[in-house]
């Protein structure tokens, strides 16, 4: 288990890290690992072991994996995961698991997979980003104990007061979609997390990210969204819009968005920016 590291972000899911460490120090004699501070203690821990690291592997959710992936973009460095967040949405989509001996197995393998990414106004997304509605319940959510539960009471509480957002496409081509919305998704991969599948045809390999406009719906509509959401079924209809799209410009009227499940500011103009083919990624 040479030329590998482990960061571990001590905050994810149920803020418990250590079976995961019992169960690596049993596998691996004298793991190298990091218990991650904060943003810049893990981007200084990668600077420090750049040179002699080849896998680096990250232990949390989304937000974890997209930290650790912002210092591997372009490089020949290998990202591994071991999913520990609340959705788990990027790690089910590039079928990572919470199997210590399985990911060890894979790194032992070394089989890698260069996939896309994508920006917002220059900052990484390597899943889905958003704003409107879920940029707002991302904010809401942030104050709980985060959990599957907690993210469906947050959403059903934000949709009965939550006022629609303004967007305003700059890109000539997407005029015609301009107008007031509940929400927009920036998908690189399939799904929010916790197997929500908010773009079923979105590929991660494509050069492309799927744009999802989604149009606020009446509550007769909510079952409806809910269950072909969790089918993989969505689709263009009244109230969905899919867009594919390699780079676009647009304005929204608010600053409430997420990256990969955690809450940014982010101003308007915004441009969104596809990265081919820039993360290695192990299989």
């Amino acid at each position: 288990m040479e030329n590998v590291a482990f960061i571990i972000n001590p905050f994810s899911a149920k803020k418990d890290y250590h079976p995961f460490l019992r169960a690596l120090k049993k596998e691996v004699s004298n793991p190298l690992f990091y218990i991650s501070e904060s943003i810049q203690g893990t981007f200084n821990f990668i600077d420090n072991h750049y040179a002699t690291t080849d896998i680096f592997v990250a232990v949390g959710g989304d937000g974890t994996i997209s930290t650790v992936a912002q210092k591997l973009i372009n490089t020949d460095k290998i990202l591994a995961i071991f999913p520990a967040g609340s959705g788990n949405g990027f790690s089910n989509e590039t079928k990572f698991s919470k199997n210590i001996d399985e990911l060890l197995a894979k790194i032992k393998a070394r089989k890698v997979k260069k996939i896309d990414t994508f920006t917002v106004n220059g900052r990484l997304s390597i899943n889905v980003s958003g704003t409107g509605f879920d940029g707002k319940v991302v904010k809401e959510f942030e104050k709980t104990d985060r959990g599957f539960k907690n993210y469906i009471k947050v959403s059903i509480k934000t949709f009965f007061n939550y006022k629609p957002v303004q967007i305003k496409f700059l890109t000539e081509s997407f005029k015609k979609y301009s107008g007031r919305y509940l929400m927009l998704n920036i998908a690189n991969t399939r799904q929010f997390g916790n197997n929500a599948y908010i773009a079923p045809k979105a590929s991660k390999s494509d050069g492309l990210v799927d744009l999802v406009l989604v149009k606020k719906f009446p509550l007769t509509y909510s079952p409806f969204f809910a269950f072909r959401m969790f089918t993989k079924r969505l689709k263009d209809d009244q109230y969905v819009t899919y867009l594919p799209v390699s780079e676009i410009q647009f304005e929204v009227d608010t600053k409430n968005w997420h990256l990969d499940g955690e809450f940014n500011k982010i101003e308007s103009p915004v441009k969104v920016k596809v990265q081919p083919k820039s993360l290695n990624i192990l299989q």
